[in-house]
């Protein structure tokens, strides 16, 4: 059975785009079932699915939070991934969506559950506001909270990838914000606003392949700080190129749990990827290098483009025809790489995938063989590319004293 992907609220779980797609879990909050009913439940979807990846957003509350690591605790299980995001909750949904579309290929649960991290870049999460008074997740001047009492003045607020807040007049003006540089789907969720502007002018100005409502998330009003908002998330609908995603980035081996992971941290375990020392940092006997993962090879294959893609679902029924402008790019049978970068070129940010000329949509992608002895550090654009270097404190590789107890 597939992986079994879990959301705190059934307004998290939103209906799949065709029969294949599994349903999502939803594991309720403290006050809606007791804890008793809970474990029950959840053991039963263990046993039945093997693995749980549960997602939560930053608006989730401490009580609910504090249930899911009970329900890991009690169960005594390192099987259920409890994975947080900086998503509003309407992207929290679409990329659940996306895990369980993709729940049902040949990814292990530890692939699938990393990948959560991986597909977050690709999602445009924002909303229209009539008020920003209440927005503490990104940053607001004094000139917005103020222009917030005034009649007829809203707000389009990007929260995700880059944030933006743009001031809108009362005939909405143009779109603002900047579109995604891929083919996405435009999912929208109405509060207590009456205003048109997310399905009359953001889509057409973001191309969207099709647009879809649903019922506002509960935690979206605590998230935006007011219910008077229209939500809306973009996300890439064709499982074809989010199996292409997945499938470019270089895979390593958790050292604590055994499973399979995409970037420096295991979703299952928490464990950060081990690195392996260089010459004169210390062997397997010394000190802290003991309790080391095993080293991973010294170069690693690049990641290979599979030949068969799943076929992509169908979008939204009944969605009208697409212009063949606006349609997703076919998925190629051969790797496909994108703008050659020099050596020492941009380097995407909080980069935890790798690093090389990137697959054109994925970014993160490694695009050929890791050089011995070179290290891409998470996270870290100053160290990419660069040798670790003995002797410097702090670097990977330095030795350090240990204590000796006689």
């Amino acid at each position: 059975m597939p992986t079994a992907i879990a959301v705190t609220s059934p307004d998290l779980a939103l209906p799949a785009t065709d029969r294949q797609t599994p349903a999502a879990v939803v594991l309720q909050a403290p006050h809606l079932q007791p804890l008793d009913e809970a474990l029950t439940e959840t053991s039963a979807v263990l046993e039945h699915h093997g693995h749980i990846v549960a997602l939560y957003s930053s608006a989730c509350p401490p009580a609910h939070i504090r249930r899911l690591h009970t329900l890991r605790a009690v169960l005594e299980s390192d099987r259920i991934a409890i994975v947080p995001l900086s998503l509003p909750p309407l992207g929290v949904a679409v990329l659940a969506r996306q895990l369980r579309q993709l729940s049902l290929c040949d990814f292990s649960p530890g692939v699938l559950a990393s990948a959560a991290r991986l597909l977050s870049h690709y999602l445009h999460a924002g909303a229209l506001l009539g008020s920003v008074g209440g927005l503490d997740h990104i940053e607001v001047d004094l000139r917005s909270h103020v222009k917030s009492w005034l009649p007829g003045v809203h707000f389009a607020v990007l929260a995700h990838p880059a944030p933006r807040l743009l001031q809108l007049d009362r005939h909405g003006g143009g779109a603002g914000l900047p579109a995604p540089g891929f083919t996405t789907q435009l999912a929208l969720a109405r509060g207590q606003f009456t205003g048109d502007w997310v399905s009359d002018t953001l889509a057409p100005a973001w191309q969207v392949q099709g647009v879809f409502e649903t019922r506002l998330p509960a935690e979206s009003a605590e998230w935006w700080g007011t219910r008077k908002l229209v939500e809306f998330a973009a996300g890439i609908p064709d499982l074809s190129v989010l199996h292409q995603l997945v499938s470019s980035v270089l895979r390593e081996r958790c050292g604590w749990c055994g499973l399979e992971l995409l970037g420096d941290r295991c979703a299952f375990c928490a464990a950060p990827l081990a690195r392996p020392r260089t010459a004169g940092g210390g062997g397997p006997a010394q000190g802290p290098a003991a309790i080391a993962a095993p080293a991973p090879r010294a170069v690693a294959e690049a990641p290979p483009v599979l030949p068969h893609a799943p076929a992509a679902p169908s979008a939204v029924p009944d969605a009208p025809e697409v212009p063949a402008a606006h349609r997703a790019p076919a998925v190629p049978d051969v790797a496909v790489r994108g703008p050659q970068y020099p050596p020492g070129g941009p380097v995407a940010p909080g980069n935890p995938y790798g690093s090389g000329p990137p697959v054109p949509g994925n970014p993160y992608a490694s695009d050929g063989p890791r050089t011995p002895g070179r290290r891409d550090l998470p996270g870290q654009a100053s160290f990419a590319g660069h040798p670790d270097r003995s002797g410097r404190p702090g670097a990977p590789g330095t030795p350090r004293t240990v204590a000796r107890v006689r």
